[in-house]
C-alpha cells in the first residue's frame, strides 16, 4: 500500500459530504428566497384587497384550506360580485398565458392552476347550493402588474396593478346582508384553530364529521326577503339562514334507532334457529316403526273321507246319472233322471252290486 492512501480516501469522502451539504444549502437558500418572495407578494395583494372594503367587500387573509390541515388559502374576498379565492404568485422571468396555458419562461405551470381550482372547489363545498356558482378562482401575479388572461381550465390570471379594477368590474350578485352572512360563516370555519374536514368520495363507507352549517342567528326582516340575482335577469328569494344541516342531524337519529332495532331482531332470530339446531342434534334418531308380523295359523290336516264306489243307475231312457251308494240312512235310493228333471225312486237294487 502506498503511503497516504488512507488519508486521501478520507479526504475524498469529506469532499463528497461538503458537496452534498453545499447542494442542500443551495436548495434551502432557494426555498428561503421563494418563501420570502411569496410572503412579500401576499402582503402586497392583501394591501391591494383592503382597498375594496370601502366598496362593500369583506376580505379574509391566510386562512385554512378545508380538508388540507397543512395548507392554507392566501386570500378570500366576499362582496357584491361573489366569492373570489385568490392565490398570490410572486414569480420572476417571463410569465404569460399562451394557448390557454400559464407559462413561466416557456415552461407550463399547470400544477399551480390545478391547485388554484382545488382551492376554489374546497370553498365552494362549504357554501349553500344557491351560492356555489358565485365562487371564482384567481391567480394574482405580483411581478406582472398588467397581465390579464384566463386559462383553459377556467382560472383567471390577474396582475396586481389591475386587481381592484377587475374586482370592481364584476356584476353585483349578492346583497349586503348576504355578503355579511357568507363572510362571517367562512371566517368562523376557516380562521379558527381547527381545520374543517370535507366529505368526499374517499370517505364512503366510514363515518365523517359533519361540517358545521351556516350561522342560525335570527335574520332581519330585510335580509330574509333579499333577492338573489341570477343570470338572465331572474331573481330568487334566498333566506338568510339555512336550517338544512340541523334538520339532517335530527333525521339521522330515528334512522340510527331503526337500524339498531333491526340488528337486534336479526340476532334474536339467528340465536333461536341456532338453539333449535343444537337441540335437534342432541336427540337420538327414533327407530322406524315395525310392522306386526302376522302369526302362523296351524291347521289340522283334513280328514280323508273314504267314499264308496259310485254306482250307476240302470239304463233307462237316457244315459245313467251318478248317484251315491249306499243311500244315506233313512233315505231310499234315488237317481236323477234327465228326462224328468227330478229325483225319482228306483226299483229295488240287488243287495250286492256286480
Amino acid at each position: 500500500m502506498t503511503a497516504g492512501n488512507g488519508a486521501s480516501e478520507q479526504a475524498r469522502l469529506a469532499n463528497d459530504r461538503v458537496l452534498r451539504l453545499r447542494r442542500q444549502l443551495e436548495q434551502a437558500e432557494r426555498d428561503e428566497r421563494a418563501w420570502t418572495a411569496g410572503a412579500a407578494g401576499e402582503r402586497l395583494v392583501a394591501e391591494k384587497l383592503e382597498e375594496l372594503t370601502a366598496r362593500g367587500w369583506r376580505i379574509l387573509h391566510d386562512v385554512r384550506w378545508p380538508g388540507r390541515p397543512k395548507a392554507n388559502l392566501d386570500h378570500i374576498a366576499v362582496g357584491p360580485g361573489g366569492v373570489i379565492v385568490i392565490d398570490a404568485k410572486n414569480w420572476t422571468g417571463n410569465v404569460e398565458v399562451r394557448s390557454g396555458v400559464l407559462r413561466q419562461n416557456g415552461c407550463p405551470r399547470t400544477r399551480e392552476t390545478d391547485s388554484a381550482l382545488q382551492q376554489g372547489a374546497a370553498v365552494t363545498a362549504l357554501l349553500e347550493p344557491q351560492h356555489r356558482y358565485l365562487v371564482q378562482t384567481w391567480l394574482c401575479m405580483v411581478g406582472q402588474s398588467e397581465l390579464q388572461a384566463t386559462t383553459t381550465n377556467g382560472v383567471k390570471i390577474q396582475g396586481l396593478g389591475s386587481l381592484t379594477a377587475a374586482v370592481d368590474a364584476l356584476p353585483p350578485l349578492l346583497t349586503t346582508d348576504e355578503v355579511e352572512t357568507i363572510h362571517s360563516y367562512l371566517k368562523r370555519l376557516l380562521a379558527g384553530s381547527v381545520n374543517p374536514s370535507l366529505l368526499t368520495t374517499a370517505d364512503m363507507g366510514r363515518s365523517t364529521p359533519i361540517l358545521p352549517g351556516p350561522p342560525h342567528g335570527k335574520p332581519s326582516r330585510g335580509a330574509s326577503r333579499s333577492p338573489l340575482h341570477l343570470p338572465g335577469g331572474r331573481t330568487r328569494r334566498v333566506p338568510a339562514r339555512a336550517a338544512a344541516p340541523r334538520s339532517s342531524k335530527r333525521r339521522s337519529k330515528p334512522t340510527g334507532c331503526l337500524a339498531v332495532f333491526v340488528r337486534v331482531v336479526l340476532v334474536l332470530v339467528f340465536l333461536s334457529i341456532l338453539q333449535n339446531v343444537i337441540q335437534g342434534m342432541g336427540k337420538p334418531t327414533p327407530a322406524p316403526p315395525t310392522q306386526p308380523v302376522p302369526g302362523v295359523v296351524k291347521t289340522q290336516p283334513a280328514e280323508i273321507v273314504q267314499r264308496e264306489p259310485v254306482r250307476r243307475c240302470p239304463a233307462a231312457s237316457g244315459a245313467p246319472t251318478p248317484f251315491t251308494w249306499p243311500p244315506r240312512p233313512g233315505c231310499r235310493p234315488t237317481c236323477w233322471w234327465p228326462t224328468t228333471g227330478n229325483w225319482s225312486a228306483l226299483r229295488p237294487m240287488p243287495e250286492s252290486p256286480s
